[in-house]
């Protein structure tokens, strides 16, 4: 589908005038903004592991170190402020991710990215070194100012960077980078383990201030996308930049296509009303559906929670940490299926697939659960618990290629500039806020439902399968430019596009002209 589709209004197809190639320049870039990915990861994948620690309960938590022998094997964790401590990180990521989608339109990428690094090691220094549940949970708060800002604005940044042909591949770097975070923070964890006294969860929460710093130092030393530049009105910068990362002179077609959007996006006053006008209705649907949806596929209650849930089965906390290091190995090894195959297969044969079988892995951890808890109480055998084990890997391994990277990809990948800010501040924001409410209910859901927790996510799977199959564009090898067109030949979208209001608004798009160096918009004639 390369250099295939409609580009938005007033933009000419030139794709296949592109030129340049893939840059280690693009590499050194991606790999230091991808690093937000492995301070987010880790921050899913520490907190679980740090729950189980003795030590971190007596200090905040000493009442669940005296739990009833008769409490439900799924209530031992229902505990409203623990889950608080949980979940707080992403109502405040909620929030500054709406600050983002300002930042970086208004200060660029490259800015939001560092601000939000240095909010991170704020709050990493503060949960680090507390004494009391206040300052814990207000350093996570402020992990969440920082995690918000930087999810926002490093997705946006690696689909810029990249040429448009390894887009997919480039972008999903930011997930596997979180999944590493996360294997690391596990590994971590259960290394910690003999680790006595309060020093065992001191390490695992502050070690990643070191990525972090990483990430913010290395992102301070690089220049913002060129897409970034010419929003900002920095046209030689840009174009200069550019040439830089595609490795030759001649960007003149893809920089002139930049510039189109942009005078685009200058005509544009209010990016957030006029996302709500029915031109980007079928952006704004997936701009909330993709991110809800990859909460509701349960992945993050499962990845918070692996140790707990893995304890509930009757395993010991080390036993237990193995067990969830083992999920999180699977979770690394399987985003590079997403990598190597993303641009090959394209994005809705992965999301389909993963689909798939994340409903055949999640009813059965349900039927094995409930069967397996109905036969031997409090402790399932070692076998019951390895089936346990393999199910919660194979719906792992699933997410992992299919709605982990791309739930981030598709909603950076179908804006169009003038919306684009606006549209990731959007999908960034539904997912923290979709994670902060599961996050926040999962312990409760699980001591209520019991097993049929799984199945309530399964049900949510095949909802979100049905929405792929019908309303997601294949979006593989076109143009961040050139996006635009394929909702206006897409079966259903198409239809509600077709329309008088939309095309009045495609009909007086603008064209550039130079003059003197300096571009101009001038309307085309009617």
């Amino acid at each position: 589908m390369a250099g295939g589709g409609a580009a938005p209004a007033g933009v000419a197809s030139r794709s296949d005038q592109y030129h340049g190639t893939f840059t280690w320049r693009v590499v050194i870039a991606a790999f230091v903004a991808a690093c937000g990915g492995m301070i987010f990861g880790w921050d899913i994948g520490v907190t679980g592991g740090v729950e189980t620690f003795d030590s971190w309960k007596l200090r905040f938590f000493p009442h669940l170190l005296d739990i009833s022998p008769e409490t439900s094997i799924y209530c031992k964790y229902n505990d409203a402020l623990l889950q608080l401590f949980t979940s707080s990180l992403f109502l405040a990521g909620a929030f500054s991710a709406l600050v983002g989608g300002w930042s970086t339109k208004k200060y660029g990428r490259r800015f939001t990215i560092v601000v939000g690094g240095i909010f991170f090691l704020i709050g990493t220094i503060l949960q680090s070194t507390s004494y009391a549940l206040a300052q814990l949970i207000i350093g996570r708060v402020v992990l969440g100012v920082g995690v918000g800002l930087v999810n926002q604005a490093v997705p946006m940044y690696l689909s810029e960077m990249a040429p448009f042909q390894y887009r997919g591949a480039l972008n999903v770097m930011f997930q596997l980078m979180t999944t590493i975070g996360i294997f690391v923070a596990q590994l971590v964890n259960y290394k910690m383990t003999t680790v006595a006294g309060d020093w065992n969860w001191r390490i695992s929460v502050g070690v990643v201030g070191a990525p972090a710093l990483v990430m913010t130092i290395g992102t301070w030393l690089l220049n913002d996308s060129p897409s970034g530049m010419v929003e900002r009105g920095l046209f030689a910068e840009a174009k200069a930049e550019l040439s830089k990362i595609r490795g030759c002179e001649d960007v003149e077609a893809e920089y002139q296509d930049m510039v189109d959007s942009a005078m685009a996006t200058g005509a544009v006053k209010n990016p957030w009303k006029s996302i709500a006008k029915r031109r980007y209705l079928p952006q704004l649907v997936i701009a909330v559906c993709m991110p809800a949806f990859q909460q509701l596929s349960g992945i993050n209650s499962i990845m918070f929670y692996a140790p707990q849930i893995f304890e509930t089965l009757g395993h010991g906390n080390e036993s237990a940490l193995l067990n969830t290091v083992i999920m999180g190995a699977v979770n690394v090894g399987s985003t590079f299926v997403a990598i190597a195959f993303v641009d090959y297969f394209g994005r809705k044969a992965l999301l389909l697939e993963g689909g798939g079988q994340m409903i055949i892995a999640l009813f059965s951890t349900g039927a094995v659960l409930g069967a397996g808890f109905n036969k031997y109480g409090a402790a399932l055998p070692d076998s019951w618990a390895a089936a346990v084990l393999f199910l919660i890997c194979l719906f792992v391994s699933a997410f992992a290629w299919s709605w982990g990277p791309l739930a981030w990809l598709v909603p950076t990948e179908i804006q169009p500039l003038e919306t684009r800010s606006a549209g990731m501040a959007i999908t960034t924001s539904i997912n923290f806020l979709f994670t902060f409410f599961i996050g926040q209910a999962f312990q409760s859901m699980l001591c209520g439902m019991e097993f049929g927790v799984f199945m309530f996510f399964g049900g949510w799977v095949i909802i979100m399968t049905i929405f792929v199959a019908t309303l997601l564009p294949e979006t593989k090898r076109v143009p961040l430019e050139e996006v635009e067109g394929l909702f206006r030949r897409h079966f259903i979208w198409g239809k509600l596009l077709d329309c008088a209001e939309v095309n009045a608004e495609y009909a007086a798009g603008h064209k550039m002209i130079m003059e003197d160096g300096a571009l101009a918009p001038r309307p085309i004639a009617n």
